[in-house]
């Protein structure tokens, strides 16, 4: 039994350092990056809410409210992943989102 083959105790050691190297430096660039990938989100849904907007004129021959588009089954919700809100203006049909009040 001289002949066995296998990973020794150093090189475990060695493959686990360079994984926490690894972690070590990515983790903090994925929580930097956080804020970001929200605030995309929130521009996607205000850019996909004003599409359904103009489905829904072209429809009914009126700009709809939040709610309509909401009970319609246009939106599945008007809160951005940020916490933004989406806001449609109903004389123009223009989708915006807004930052809630803070409490």
């Amino acid at each position: 039994m001289t002949n066995q083959k296998g990973f020794t105790l150093i090189e475990m050691l060695i493959v686990l350092l360079v994984i926490s190297v690894l972690l070590i430096i990515t983790i903090p660039n994925l929580t930097q990056h956080n804020e970001s990938v929200r605030e995309k989100g929130c521009e996607a849904l205000t850019v996909t809410t004003q599409a359904q907007v103009e489905s829904y004129y072209l429809e009914n021959n009126s700009f709809p409210t939040v709610t309509e588009l909401l009970n319609g089954g246009y939106i599945k919700t008007s809160t951005c992943p940020n916490g933004d809100t989406i806001n449609v203006d109903t004389q123009t049909g223009v989708v915006s989102s807004q930052t809630p009040p803070a409490p």
